[in-house]
């Protein structure tokens, strides 16, 4: 049911022509034809829905008649890709940064669609594990995570930053970064230039930013943050309630790449391996989050 549902809402022309330019073409004579471009488009979805590595997707594809279904392939019919033509074209998308234009355009036809808004953005960010093992060749952790901490608790990994509608709840743009960098330092590539309000915790407070958002006339909407050695007073405490119903929307797509498609620590080393996943991932969850009124449209 689910990937019927998705098969239906993903815009893949759209996908495949973005993709296309880059996809290698027929080889010189005696090469090997490359697999068509809808059928590894399909397999690298599967891989972000399912959390499934590269061996681990060629697997599922010889087991499971739904995958092959959704990918159009039938065993004694069609080869079946190996585990080193889903590396390769992971590799593609991750060479020519094309999950970030897999993005915009999902956001883009979106937008065309009506469901993603104008008006205000929450911004916010989540850890995503990364191992901490030294058990490799170089004897050492990944060099390009770092730790955080969130309250009393330390984090080695890497953050994903969103900015997301405040009216649809889905995300129009986002970012990566190792762990330690602050949530704020990256608030500005989040927001909008059309933006008429600013969502979020109080990781992101700032007069200057408050000031600046007043005189632009743009509602600064991010927690207050106690003072040292003060409380809250009664007003704050109620304004900060207030916007956190708004701010809340933040969490569903968190809880979607997380939870539905399983995204709780990064499968690969650096950033930009990782980064170039979370942007599939966030495009794919955008599409999930309104399914059923994309194919009530349709």
């Amino acid at each position: 049911v689910f990937l019927a549902e998705m098969a239906a809402v993903v815009p893949w022309g759209m996908l495949e022509a973005l993709i296309e330019p880059r996809y290698p073409k027929m080889g010189p004579q005696g090469g090997r034809r490359p697999f068509p471009l809808p059928v590894m488009l399909r397999i690298y979805c599967l891989q972000q829905w399912y959390t499934l590595s590269d061996p681990g997707t060629e697997e599922g594809l010889y087991d499971i008649q739904s995958m092959r279904a959704f990918c159009g392939l039938e065993l004694g019919r069609d080869a079946i890709p190996d585990e080193t033509t889903i590396l390769n074209f992971r590799h593609l998308l991750e060479r020519h940064e094309l999950t970030k234009a897999i993005f915009a355009a999902v956001s883009e036809h979106l937008a065309a669609k009506g469901e993603l808004l104008r008006g205000g953005t929450i911004v916010d960010a989540t850890l995503i594990a990364a191992s901490p093992s030294t058990k490799n060749k170089e004897g050492r952790r990944d060099p390009e995570m770092s730790q955080s901490k969130k309250g009393n608790q330390w984090y080695f990994g890497m953050k994903a930053h969103v900015g997301v509608d405040a009216e649809s709840g889905l995300v129009p743009t986002a970012g990566v970064t190792t762990g330690k960098v602050h949530d704020a330092k990256v608030m500005d590539r989040l927001i909008r230039e059309d933006d008429a309000a600013v969502y979020g915790d109080k990781a992101y407070a700032s007069e200057a930013k408050k000031r600046a958002a007043e005189d632009a006339g743009v509602l600064w909407a991010v927690k207050e943050k106690a003072k040292p050695g003060r409380d809250l007073t009664q007003r704050q405490r109620a304004r900060n309630r207030r916007f956190g119903r708004v701010r809340a929307k933040v969490e569903h797509i968190f809880r979607v790449v997380k939870c539905q498609f399983g995204y709780r620590k990064v499968r690969y080393r650096g950033i930009a391996k990782n980064g170039a996943q979370v942007f599939a991932l966030l495009a794919l969850a955008n599409l999930y989050l309104v399914r059923g009124r994309l194919a009530s449209a349709a």
